[in-house]
């Protein structure tokens, strides 16, 4: 990674600024790309924006700022989005401070701030040291999500299409599956889900191939998809639905056929059993069929002395004899055979036939 430190000054960055909320934010006569459409519309508030000028007007150094090459004369803006727009937008007269805006000033307090030096460190590098590199700084006081750091490696026309479906407040991804996903649009993680689901976790992988393709069609599809199937395998919404793996569920399960009005039946019931203390975790156990899902309630001490008790101490796997530290107790019938955490269903295992027997 090559990294040169320059001044650059106001005038020279306020030069051509363009703000369009569409189509991105530009400075530095149009050749700074200063919020691509990639990154996240943050914004500061007043007070954050008006200390900037502030210490501008005082003539106090600002933190170091960092823009990195995209071509022989074009850069973006890595970090200090927001004190680069809160410049500008003072510059060019879209608020005022202490009631007065930028035209109120004298010749002698205009050039004063336009002669101002910002500290820039101009990067150079290929993709994986840009990306690293983002990891090492802070931006904008405010930590960058990982999908955030991807978005600003593998920019270009599938991520701004990508985007427009899954990266803005009320977005279409957002107005189909808000109440099944975790985290929030603006901060990618929409976008991050839907990646994570149709390519298994290998998002960077994905983004990479796709990086110069016109359009992010597949995954919008795929995702749609994904949110239909949810909705006609479980028609009842519960607030337990909320962030679960539904891509990973549809990817291995989209061929089956299934009842939904006996699999809501069941869930009904499995969210009135005391016994399953897990309840987010029974739309995964009616597909899969697997109770690690489930939480179930464990047996109490006592349960496990009385059947201690009752064994002499004998595991009944192997026949052995264990002290009870050296054993756990186990359902006799599994859950989906209707036995609960009751003492006519507990034995005592020794630990590794229990775990032989649990599978693990």
């Amino acid at each position: 990674m090559k990294i040169e430190l320059k001044e650059i000054s106001i005038r020279e960055v306020s030069n051509g600024y363009v703000n369009n909320d569409e189509e991105g934010v530009f400075g530095y006569g149009e050749k700074l790309n200063i919020r691509p459409k990639y990154q996240r519309e943050f914004v500061y508030k007043d007070k954050q924006r008006d200390d900037v000028i502030e210490t501008v007007k005082k003539g106090f150094p600002l933190n170091v700022m960092y823009w990195v090459k995209e071509t022989d004369d074009t850069y973006g803006l890595m970090d200090g989005q927001q004190r680069t727009v809160s410049i500008c937008e003072y510059v060019d007269g879209k608020f005022s401070l202490n009631a007065k805006y930028f035209h109120n000033l004298t010749d002698t307090e205009k050039n004063q701030i336009l002669d101002y030096k910002l500290m820039i460190y101009f990067c150079e590098g290929n993709d994986q040291e840009k990306l690293d590199w983002f990891k090492t700084i802070n931006i904008a006081g405010e930590k960058l999500t990982d999908q955030e750091l991807r978005n600003a490696i593998y920019t270009g026309p599938w991520l701004i299409d990508a985007k427009r479906h899954f990266s803005k407040t009320g977005c279409p991804a957002y107005d189909i599956a808000n109440r099944y996903l975790n985290g929030s649009a603006i901060r990618q993680e929409y976008l991050e889900t839907a990646i994570d689901w149709l390519n298994k976790g290998e998002i960077e992988q994905y983004m990479a191939e796709n990086q110069h393709k016109p359009n992010a069609n597949k995954l919008w599809l795929y995702f749609k998809k994904v949110i239909d199937w949810t909705n006609t395998i479980f028609p009842v919404y519960r607030r337990e639905m909320k962030g679960l793996p539904f891509g990973m569920l549809y990817n291995e399960f989209w061929a089956k056929e299934y009842d939904s009005n006996k699999l809501e039946e069941e869930i009904e019931k499995l969210m009135k059993d005391k016994d399953v203390l897990k309840k987010s975790g029974i739309y995964l156990y009616v597909l899969t069929r697997n109770e690690k899902f489930l939480n179930i309630r464990a047996f109490d001490y006592n349960q496990k002395r009385e059947s201690y008790e009752k064994q002499k101490g004998e595991c009944k796997a192997c026949k052995k004899h264990f002290e009870i530290e050296e054993m756990e107790a186990d359902h006799i019938n599994p859950r989906h055979s209707g036995w609960k955490t009751i003492d006519e269903n507990c034995q005592m295992l020794c630990k590794p036939c229990n775990r032989i027997k649990s599978g693990i």
